[in-house]
């Protein structure tokens, strides 16, 4: 039993037995492109664009918000499993004061690491 597997199960067996505390979440921050996109791109001036028909169909509301997607997408989901409120996105006018703390989406559609990346979506 000197096999590395014994060592690796017993440690697996200590972290899931044990007790840790639940720490709880403190913000979340969510960076990326279209697929986590919350509505970002409403607020700029690009043709990269989500509102309308028949993007929202399947969101609690049924009605276009700026997400890529017919309905939460993955920021979204995250953020019912962790207890907290779905992150705005950073140019909403009601990001501010307390909601700051809860987090904020940066993410927007078309963007990319290089200047010449999404371009054409100006």
């Amino acid at each position: 039993m000197s096999s590395p597997w014994f060592f690796v199960t017993l440690l697996t067996l200590i972290a899931i037995v044990s007790p840790t505390p639940l720490a709880e979440a403190r913000a979340f921050f969510v960076f990326g492109d279209s697929l986590v996109d919350n509505g970002n791109n409403n607020y700029l001036a690009t043709t990269a664009r989500a509102d309308s028909p028949p993007y929202g169909i399947d969101y609690p509301t049924h009605r276009p918000t700026g997400r890529f997607s017919n309905g939460l997408n993955l920021p979204d989901i995250i953020s019912e499993q962790i207890g907290s409120e779905p992150t705005l996105p950073y140019l909403s006018p009601d990001l501010r004061g307390r909601k700051l703390l809860i987090g904020a989406n940066f993410a927007s559609a078309g963007v990319g690491i290089l200047n010449d990346t999404g371009v054409q979506l100006i």
